[in-house]
């Protein structure tokens, strides 16, 4: 089949880019809090995969109880990104606070560095200047427009350091543990986890317009379930070197749609901003991608 038609795992992976790249647009037309939208997403999501995942544990039996401590870490770290990312939206752009939310590869790479003590070579440096810079350019830019949208950035870019905590935790989690199982159960936890929030802080969780609900669902059928399910077909007829840094345009996609679908559009500084911090990103991802390729050669000889 791919081999016939070897477009279709393109076609997936700009599907799930661009389901992705959605979710910002409907939290934006949800008239809930953050959180709330998000615990939603998770409920929809858990919610629609439950049978298939039922199909799959009857058929491969649930992983030893020690290695539930990985999708209970991820749930704890995506419900902290997601909680602070959806939060940043009301105070900030839909641009802005993906493109800062999508800075995580950087953290995950200088993790990777300082504590695995992997190789950070000329490449991931130049790149982690034009992602300082470039994040420095967006920040500023709209601190001097608007003390308030300053703040939203800060919490967009402090939700990356969460983001980048999945990706490490997954890395260790996935090895052990089937992939529809353990973002599942990362759901679950998620959505337990910003439930009880909400109800901490005293959100309202029902009583909303129809168009609020319309925005949750799609959120949870669009970009959690379809854009997830996407994505891993791609990855699994794709190399990781490719699919990694063409997720560096989701934060293009989702600038481009906030400006007719949203209404919002950014200035020149930001754009040139943006540009920066996705080229950085770029340089971080092919620097990783060189490193890994080095350490599979040396490791065939």
């Amino acid at each position: 089949m791919t081999a016939r038609r070897p477009f279709v795992p393109y076609l997936a992976l700009a599907g799930g880019i661009t389901a992705l790249s959605l979710s910002g647009i409907f939290v934006h037309w949800s008239s809930a809090p953050g959180v709330v939208t998000t615990f939603y997403r998770m409920v929809v999501a858990v919610l629609a995969l439950l049978p298939v995942v039922a199909w799959r544990a009857r058929k491969m039996g649930f992983p030893a109880a020690r290695l539930w401590a990985f999708p209970l870490l991820g749930g704890l770290f995506t419900a902290l990104d997601q909680g602070l990312w959806s939060t940043s939206m009301s105070y900030t752009s839909i641009a802005n606070a993906t493109l800062l939310n999508n800075i995580a590869p950087l953290w995950v790479a200088l993790f990777a560095g300082l504590v695995w003590r992997e190789y950070l070579n000329a490449r991931f440096w130049s790149g982690l200047a034009l992602v300082m810079v470039g994040a420095a350019i967006v920040l500023g830019s709209d601190l001097l427009r608007h003390p308030n949208l300053g703040a939203g950035d800060a919490i967009a870019l402090v939700s990356s350091l969460f983001w980048g905590g999945y990706y490490l935790v997954t890395q260790r989690g996935r090895g052990c543990m089937d992939t529809l199982l353990y973002i599942w159960l990362v759901e679950v936890v998620t959505g337990a986890l910003l439930g009880g929030a909400a109800l901490a802080l005293k959100m309202p969780l029902w009583g909303f317009a129809t168009e609020t609900w319309l925005a949750i669902a799609g959120a949870g059928l669009v970009s959690q379930v379809m854009g997830h399910f996407l994505l891993a077909y791609a990855l699994g007829h794709l190399p990781a070197s490719v699919v990694s840094p063409t997720m560096i345009s989701q934060p293009v996609f989702t600038a481009l749609l906030a400006i007719p679908l949203a209404g919002q559009a950014l200035s020149g500084g930001q754009w040139l901003g943006g540009l920066a911090v996705i080229a950085g990103i770029s340089l971080v991802n092919l620097s990783r991608s060189a490193e890994r390729r080095s350490l599979s050669r040396a490791n065939a000889d």
